[in-house]
């Protein structure tokens, strides 16, 4: 049948490259049905953090965001399967929208079309730094070893989410006598139904995958939905948060709940204002704000970019990824489009690699992922439905297989090892990969000098360097300014 389907659609097998990457079309199809899963929670979680009134008391409306999110997300990554042909979704990025949702809150004057304004203008400065080369030039310029180490530390980074996610990794408050910032579970002890969902989650997708189970990943997904499901209609469980008490046993997120249809609200499209924070704020400020979206979108592209890639083994001997002006294209696009219709900017999810993980290896199954986000605007039961907890599993399996690359590192060359440990530790650390990248490509540079070896950084890294000397300056400079 699979023989048939390909023959049938040849020239969708020579356009994808789908037999030429060692895949076929139900691997894609079930790839984009694990990356879909993996990443619907952001259609919730996007109007949760942009719920805030602005300067004038004004809410974007949860659901106008909700449909509005979906929407986008199922366009650009449609639009990433077939232009760029590579299997990976993009939707409203979270380092990026939680910094709009706080600057809203935190600077009078300032209003969400004003934010969002920003973000269409960092995403139009990213599509001509891509259409010039300079985003492809810096990718290239980056040495190998620096390259592994973003893969090392997207893994890390999307183990620790999974962890976070299923509550068996929770924060710790901020009290004095508080010795460590995170712990196990609640107060040491792993509590709630929505955790066993993720153990016994766990325990079934990590023996489907060393059994070598074709659609190890999906299927664990689907068995811990339909558990997740049956508990919370059982013992009506309830989230762990309902806007004024928290319950520590119950779901992360959401509680399984089924929707009834809905007219998406697509009101927000076009409501942005791009030279308004420049009014409020004055030139010097407003710049700020941008560049600092703009960095965070320019390298935490980038460094999810090489993880994925990496993972899906379509990276050549050279460390290039074939289509990657294309990739860089939509991504800068995902800002401007995001921003326009007020929903941040959207970027490359991680998550993605559930997906790969399922043995996803084309733009087809993007194009899955998309159709499923365009149905979910409509009709949200799926969404609804998957806890956090029944995702979290695949997450950390897929965190194990990126991680597994740490063997490529040259651990002898200190001038690589040492970027690369602070590059791959402090994206979790962080909970940025922007943060990670830019603290790598320092001490790289600074190293390089240190031994002498000055000479063999490209220019391009001497500018990057520079260029996250001043993001992680801007705290001070904005104090300096008076911003705060």
């Amino acid at each position: 049948m699979q023989d048939l389907m390909l023959k049938q659609g040849s020239a969708l097998d020579r356009y994808f490259k789908i037999s030429e990457r060692g895949s076929n079309v139900s691997r894609e199809i079930r790839g984009g049905f694990a990356t879909f899963f993996a990443m619907s929670y952001i259609v919730v979680l996007n109007p949760l953090i942009l719920s805030g009134p602005d300067s004038t008391g004004a809410t974007l409306g949860f659901p106008a965001v909700a449909a509005t999110t979906a929407f986008v997300a199922g366009i650009l990554t449609i639009l990433m399967g077939a232009w760029a042909r590579h299997p990976f979704a993009l939707a409203t990025g979270l380092g990026v929208n939680a910094f709009v949702a706080v600057t809203v809150a935190t600077n009078p004057g300032l209003t969400w079309p004003d934010m969002m304004g920003l973000v269409v203008l960092s995403g139009v400065t990213m599509l001509i730094l891509v259409l010039t080369g300079f985003r492809t030039a810096v990718f290239k310029a980056v040495p190998e070893g620096l390259k592994t180490a973003i893969v090392v530390g997207i893994g890390l980074f999307i183990a620790l989410i999974g962890l976070v996610n299923a509550g068996f990794v929770r924060r710790i408050p901020d009290i004095a006598g508080t010795t460590v910032p995170v712990g196990l579970g609640f107060d040491g002890k792993l509590v709630g139904w929505p955790t066993l969902v993720f153990v016994l989650g766990l325990i079934l997708t990590i023996a489907l995958v060393v059994r070598n189970v074709k659609g190890a990943i999906l299927i664990g997904i689907v068995a811990s939905t339909i558990l997740s499901v049956i508990l919370e209609f059982t013992l009506n469980i309830g989230p762990s948060f309902d806007g004024t008490t928290y319950n520590p046993q119950g779901w992360s997120l959401v509680a399984p709940a089924f929707s009834e249809w809905a007219a998406p609200d697509l009101s927000l499209i076009g409501q942005a204002n791009p030279f308004g924070a420049f009014e409020h704020l004055g030139f010097v400020a407003a710049s700020l704000l941008a560049f600092v979206i703009l960095l965070s979108i320019f390298f935490d592209a980038m460094g999810t970019m090489v993880g994925l890639a990496t993972e899906a083994g379509s990276i050549d001997k050279e460390g290039n990824i074939p289509n990657v002006d294309r990739v860089l294209q939509i991504d800068a696009l995902g800002a401007i489009v995001g921003g326009g219709a007020s929903v941040s900017s959207n970027q490359i999810f991680v998550e993605s690699g559930a997906g790969i993980g399922e043995g996803a290896r084309t733009g087809l199954a993007s194009i899955v992922t998309g159709l499923l986000f365009l149905v979910a605007m409509f009709f949200t039961p799926l969404i609804n439905l998957v806890p956090f907890e029944a995702v979290a599993p695949a997450l950390v399996v897929v965190g194990f297989m990126m991680v597994s690359q740490v063997g490529k590192i040259d651990w002898q060359d200190l001038g690589i090892a040492i970027p690369a440990f602070l590059t791959f530790t402090l994206m979790p650390f962080t909970y940025s990969i922007a943060n990670g990248l830019g603290v790598g490509f320092i001490t790289f540079v600074l190293i390089r000098t240190f031994q002498g070896r000055a000479r063999e950084v490209h220019p391009l890294m001497w500018a990057v360097a520079a260029a996250f000397l001043l993001f992680f300056a801007i705290g001070p400079i904005e104090a300096a300014l008076g911003m705060h």
